[in-house]
Formats: C-alpha cells, structure tokens, sequence
C-alpha cells in the first residue's frame, strides 16, 4: 500500500510546465549577452535584475564567466521542449572527491604535508557528468537501524582491507555477506563507547556522561573518529557530535559515519585552520587520531584552543604501550613530553589523567590571559578568518565579545535578546526565520540528515527539532553571505562555512535531503556557474533523495531547466499567491547504465 506521503508527491511531482515563455526570455538574454560584449551577468540573475557594468581590471573574469552564462543558455535554447540530459561519468569516479588529488596537488608543488590538503584551485575545468552509485548500492536503512547497520556495496571498503585492518576496528565492525553491523558497545581501547563516555563524565567530575549537557558540553568536534561509534553514542544521549577526518580513498571513516547517518565531513588538521568560527565548540576530542600534536610548534594545540570555547575540553586519549622501552612507547612519551608544557603557555590547564586519557580544560578566567609569561604564546591582533586560512601562531583572548565561559551559555537552542544581541541579530529577524523555515515535503522516515545549504540563523533546523524528527542538518553559510555561524553554533548545531563556487568537503551519496532558501539569488553576483553547483549537489545526493528550493521566479524557472538536464524530477509550486517567489521540489532518481 502506497504512503501517503508518496501520493501527494506523485501530485507534487507531475508534468513539467510548459517552458516557451522560457525559451523567448533565453533568446533575449542571448542577444543581451552579444550587445554588451565582455559583460557578464550570471544566467539566472539576467532575468529580474539591471546590468551593472564592471571596472576594467575584472575584463578577463567577465569575459571567463561571460563564457559560461552563453554555453549554459545556449544548451537551454538547444531544444524548447526537452533539455539535453547530462551523461554519466566513468566507474572510476563512483567515490569521487574534487579538491583532493594528492598527485596533481604534487604536481602542482605542495609538499610537507600540503599535498593531503584541500586545493580546489587544481581541479581542472572537466566535462559536465553525473556520478553513478556502485553496481551494489542500496537504499540506505532506516533510522535508527540504519545507524548500526549498513550495505557494505555503498561504501568503499574491500572484505580484504577489512580482513586486514586491527583488532579495534574487527571488535567495532561485523562484515557479513552484504552488510556491515557496527557494534553500539564496542570499540576504542576500552570495554566499549559507553563507560569510556561515562570515565570521561568522571574524570570532568561529573556522576555519569548524562550530565555533559548540565556541564555546557552540547556540542563536540571527534577528529579522525573512527567509524562513528563514540559520536553515535554522543548523539544518542543528545549531543551535537561532529566527525572531522581527512580523505581517504578506501575505508573512510567520514564515508561510513555519513553512511550510517551521522555528522561528519572531510577536514584536515595541516597547514590549514578548519572552516569554523572561533569558539565553536565545547569540547575536541582525539582518541587515536594520528594527530602529531607536539608538531608545528604547538600551532595545531593553538587551533583546538581557537576552536574551543572558554571553558571548553581537550579530550586526548593515545594507545598504551605494550612494553615500557618499546619505540611505541617512546614515541608517545616524545608526544606527551612537550603536551605537559605548551597547553600552560595558552591558558589551558590539566584537570585529569587516567591510563591513556589526558584532559586539558581551556580557561574560564579572562585574567589568566593577562598573567601570562612573555615567552607564551601570544595574542591575536585583528579580524578573525577561518575558512581555509594558514594555521595561526597567536591566541584569541577575552577582548571578543563571544568570549563566554560554556557553564555561562544557554543550554536551549532559543537564544536569549541578550544573546542574539552578540551577533547584531533583533529578536525579531530571529524568529521569522523560525517561522519562515516552511516544512518540506518529503516522507521523513526516508530522511536521515539534510544539508541547508543557506542556512541563515538555522532556522530549518530548529523547525525539525520542534517537530522531533530524528534528522541532523549540516547547516552551510556562505562564504560571501553574511556570517550568522556563529549564532548557529552558539544554539547548539551544526555547521560550516563554504564557498559554493567550490566543490564541498563530502563523499558522494552522503545527503538525503538539500534545501536551500534564497542561495540562487545570493550567487548571481559571485560568478559561479549554475551547472556546476547543480552537479554537485547531485554528487553529494543520494539515490532517492530529495531538493528542496525556496527563491525568486526567475531563479527557480532556470534551476528547473536545470534539474531536468541532469534527471531530476521537478515541480514547481506557488506557495504564496500574488508574489514572485516559488518552491521547487525535485527528487533525484536511482540511475544505473
């Protein structure tokens, strides 16, 4: 028997409207596009809004980009009933990553570790396809099941790398014929995720890992982590749990916590600073990360400390030696050596040791910043950027008006007039938002996590919480928008900065649902191609999954052309009589060649 939900969307989801009116607005931006020559106006963009001409010395960019809007609206008037559909990459590109090629990045220069880093400036202008999932692939399960078990044929790791991995990942994971079970108590170096959780509560002084939320523990950052069982556990007891690990081309621990539905994303602890705010988050942890953190002159201690919120926790957790002289062991104690000296010159302080567990508490004392010796690290000076930016060498101090001890914040995700007020945000903007964030229409026992790709004050987030759906957001802020991550953080979310003009930090196949409330509007001044951020947000889609777009009429007629070239199926809807804004809903099919 068929859902309802999957009736009204067989309603939803009807026949294309008829798009000869669309053709005559292409036919007259192309005549646009030959009067005025070098200048360039973003496809979708032309269609509401005045041609503004451009300084001289962006000539060769126009042009480049001018290029582009005239190939993408001469493949729309290519045919007035039917668009020409994208075709399908190789099988080479199943699990494909852009930004991450270790060879070109070689080529290209980068060493010392550069070359694991994320250089989207390498990736060459390729042809246009659409990334088909494995011969294997299947529907993922539904949540929660989906979380401890998943199909072995959507991820890319091998029988025999499992067969081959250590012991720790044979104890956390069960290979069957075609699944992958993941074990809710195992894993780590301890009996299992559960009293390692409940010993770090106790080593913080608390009675059990219940009461992280009442310490101002709701949101943590878990590098290199593993295959998600210890953000698994976080989320279960109603933590933010964010994995963060580098690329990998087989056996990625960022592409089996997304397969199992849970936050994470690809991020390196390099040369580079992550894509998130100062005071982020309330605590970092590392167990086993392979972070070589008494490297770079303690810049890589610096940027958990900019990370972390005043009062926040370090959670460093290494293997045991097997033996006291072993060269295991005199690594480790080479690596904790300078970790028992450094975190003193950043106002952190050692609050606990156990076995192999060390955990630092950043300070909640803005004076320990002003007693500090004159060979200790020092303070920044100046606008705090931090997407993508070269790791720092100073500290930020208690001169930021965010510099909020976390025992001091809110434990809600309804911030305070007070607190609103820290982000230049009225009590008033904040809430339309909140009610603005419409309630999408897909069946949500096929939705698992969602990626708002403009994501405002996260107001799509709060709306499903109020609704308690079980669905976690990846909440986006654009680069070139204006930069509420940090309220969307201090509520307690999820989220990152990111370019659109680029690929995003994911594997394929990782989301099930994208929603975006004004983005296509917001690009039309930054020179991005449309097709290119349509195949990818096809890239990181799932089979089945859904898109959903809230913006202006001009901007929806194109991303529909759009969506039917690269398969999607498509409706617009007029939610709002009388004005010029429109809902598309698309739904990506399950293709195969």
């Amino acid at each position: 028997m068929r859902s309802p939900w999957l009736n009204k969307l067989s309603v939803i989801l009807g026949p294309r409207p008829p798009v000869s009116w669309l053709f005559l607005c292409v036919v007259s931006l192309l005549a646009l596009i030959t009067v005025f020559g070098s200048s360039s106006s973003s496809s979708f963009d032309s269609v509401t809004s005045t041609w503004v001409p451009e300084n001289y010395k962006n000539y060769r960019r126009l042009k480049k980009q001018a290029a582009i809007d005239y190939f993408e609206l001469r493949t729309l008037s290519s045919g007035a009933s039917r668009q020409r559909e994208l075709g399908f990459c190789g099988k080479e590109r199943e699990n494909y990553v852009p930004c991450y090629n270790v060879t070109a990045n070689l080529l290209s220069g980068f060493k010392d570790g550069e070359e694991f880093d994320r250089h989207c400036e390498v990736v060459g202008q390729g042809k246009w396809c659409l990334i088909c999932p494995p011969k294997d692939y299947k529907t993922p399960l539904q949540w929660p099941a989906g979380r401890d078990v998943i199909w072995s044929g959507n991820v890319k790791i091998t029988k025999d790398q499992f067969l081959s991995s250590g012991s720790m990942t044979k104890r956390m994971m069960l290979l069957e014929e075609n699944q992958i079970a993941f074990q809710s108590d195992a894993g780590l170096t301890f009996d299992g995720v559960k009293d390692y959780s409940r010993q770090i509560a106790e080593m913080m002084g608390l009675g059990s890992d219940s009461e992280f939320l009442q310490a101002g523990v709701r949101t943590v950052l878990d590098i290199g982590c593993g295959f998600g069982s210890f953000g698994a556990h976080l989320v279960s007891i109603k933590l933010m749990a964010l994995c963060i690990a580098g690329y990998e081309a087989t056996g990625s621990q960022v592409q089996l916590a997304l397969e199992r539905g849970l936050p994470a994303m690809i991020g390196n602890f390099i040369t580079r600073q992550l894509p998130y705010p100062s005071f982020s988050f309330d605590m970092v942890h590392c167990a086993q990360c392979g972070i070589p953190w008494d490297k770079k002159e303690g810049m890589l201690l610096i940027e958990v400390d900019r990370l972390l919120k005043p009062g926040g926790y370090f959670v460093l957790t290494s293997p045991k030696s097997k033996s006291h002289g072993s060269a295991t062991g005199t690594k480790i104690r080479n690596m904790l050596t300078p970790l028992e000296q450094f975190p003193e010159k950043i106002c952190w302080s050692l609050i606990a040791q156990q076995d192999e567990t060390f955990i630092w508490q950043k300070t909640a004392d803005s004076q320990c910043y002003s007693s500090r010796k004159q060979n200790d690290v020092p303070l920044c000076k100046g606008h705090d950027a931090s997407y993508y930016q070269a790791l720092s060498p100073c500290i930020i101090g208690p001169s930021s008006k965010r510099w909020i001890p976390i025992q001091n914040r809110s434990s809600s995700s309804e911030l305070s007039s007070a607190e609103l007020a820290l982000h230049g945000v009225s009590p008033e903007d904040f809430f339309e938002d909140l009610q603005g964030a419409e309630d999408p229409l897909p069946p949500f026992n096929m939705v698992r996590n969602v990626m708002d790709m403009n994501a405002h004050y996260g107001g799509l987030n709060a709306a499903f919480l109020e609704e308690k759906k079980s669905v976690w957001v990846m909440n986006v802020v654009p680069v070139t928008s204006r930069n509420m991550l940090p309220l969307i953080l201090d509520r307690g979310f999820s989220g990152v900065l990111h370019d659109w003009c680029e690929p995003f930090p994911t594997y394929p196949r990782t989301y099930d649902m994208l929603h975006a409330n004004g983005l296509l509007s917001h690009l039309s001044s930054e020179r991005c191609s449309l097709m290119d951020l349509f195949v990818e947000m096809d890239r990181i889609l799932r089979p089945e999954g859904w898109v959903v777009l809230y913006d202006k009429l001009g901007a929806i007629e194109l991303a529909r052309a759009h969506a039917t070239q690269i398969r999607w199926g498509a409706r617009v809807i007029d939610i709002q009589n009388g004005s010029d804004q429109r809902l598309l809903i698309c739904q990506k099919p399950f293709l195969t060649k």
